[in-house]
């Protein structure tokens, strides 16, 4: 059989690409970036509209309804703009979230907004290489109390869906004895923050008591598909600048497209972009069509399309590895300008260093897959 995008999911990527390259090129993203700004609220409005913000939202609550493979495909499409939008938070994990654990009263107050753009939330869940001593959020008498670190889209965001204890808390941006610190990285166009909880009152908890964490996990691992499928745009993008940019430079009154060397080059990224497009491919699909369960250390399963959690943690890990090297690559191949400010290319060099951590390195990662299958030592 063979397996690839189906014609709505083509008509979707180029939908969403034709858009980026319409109202979101590199030269309004660098212009956002100048400004210090990292969001550009009348096109995520005007994405919502065309259904791209709601996806994972639900029919019945305004959504699209569409799955976790549309979801990458979108994602891909974004990357491959470099596109500054919270797409991860407010379009992936939130409404996954809500969607999983959310009373009727929840669903409907917030994912119609979701759907449409009119609002965005943050799900303080992200993971550090390595957590700080401090790292953590508590629940006790009613209060949270802690540090979050590396919110994604964190900025900016209207509420934060905060887990401590085995619980979500939904807690709104301006709740008393919260502090949202802006954090800077070397991404221009993903804002992180970190939150600083001190006896902060939660306006509500999302699910039963201690319940959370099977729904938290799940929606962690699409996301982590998502990601993989961001940093595949990433790669595309790299190697279209790179072939470019060869075509144009000459030396020795030649293109250094001609050099073979320069060929060997390019050549290796796009031996290394399409496998690994087909590991994305394949692990969105597994999200869509198996139930997304956290497994218990030391079980075994006959099969890896029985085990989304493993392929996400597989793709994301595998993707991290491809778009350094691409993007090191594309690189090499602009010489001495493509690591330069004059050079858009890094723009996607720096989303790719970002986007590699995000919710585990590729050897965090890879220890999870195999703990997850019983391999772990």
């Amino acid at each position: 059989m063979d397996f690839g995008l189906s014609e709505e999911q083509r008509l979707l990527d180029d939908t969403v690409r034709r858009f980026l390259a319409e109202r979101l090129p590199i030269a309004r993203v660098r212009e956002l970036r100048d400004a210090e700004q990292t969001f550009d609220a009348a096109a995520w409005k005007e994405l919502a509209a065309l259904g791209v913000v709601g996806c994972l939202v639900s029919e019945a609550h305004g959504g699209a309804g569409l799955g976790v493979l549309d979801a990458a495909v979108i994602a891909t499409a974004l990357g491959h703009g470099a596109a500054p939008l919270p797409f991860l938070s407010s379009a992936v994990l939130a409404p996954l979230l809500f969607e999983a654990l959310g009373s009727p009263e929840q669903q409907q107050r917030w994912l119609p907004r979701l759907a449409a753009g009119e609002t965005r939330v943050a799900v303080a869940a992200a993971e550090s290489v390595e957590k700080r001593q401090d790292a953590g959020v508590s629940h006790a008498e009613g209060r949270l109390s802690g540090t979050a670190l590396f919110v994604v889209d964190g900025v900016g965001a209207e509420a934060f869906l905060v887990p401590a204890g085995g619980e979500l808390w939904l807690v709104p941006a301006d709740a008393a004895r919260l502090e949202v610190v802006p954090l800077v990285t070397i991404d221009a166009t993903r804002p992180l923050a970190e939150l600083r909880l001190r006896g902060v009152t939660p306006a509500q908890r999302l699910g039963s008591s201690g319940g959370a964490e099977p729904a938290l996990a799940r929606a962690l691992d699409v996301a982590r598909v998502v990601l993989a499928a961001d940093l595949l745009g990433c790669c595309d993008r790299a190697l279209e600048l790179a072939v470019a940019y060869a075509q144009e430079r000459r030396q020795f009154d030649r293109p250094i497209a001609s050099f073979q060397a320069v060929k060997h080059l390019c050549a290796e990224m796009a031996a290394a972009i399409e496998p690994a497009r087909a590991l994305v491919w394949y692990a969105a699909h597994a999200c869509d069509a198996v139930p997304m369960t956290s497994l218990a250390p030391g079980s075994l399963r006959a099969s890896l399309a029985e085990e989304p959690p493993v392929l996400a943690s597989l793709a994301k890990a595998h993707l991290a590895e491809v778009a350094t090297f691409v993007l090191k690559t594309a690189t090499e191949v602009h010489g001495g300008i493509g690591f330069t400010d004059a050079c858009d290319l890094h723009f996607w060099f720096h989303r790719v260093a970002l986007d590699r951590q995000l919710l585990g390195g590729p050897e965090k990662l890879r220890a999870r897959a195999a703990e997850l299958q019983g391999w772990a030592s």
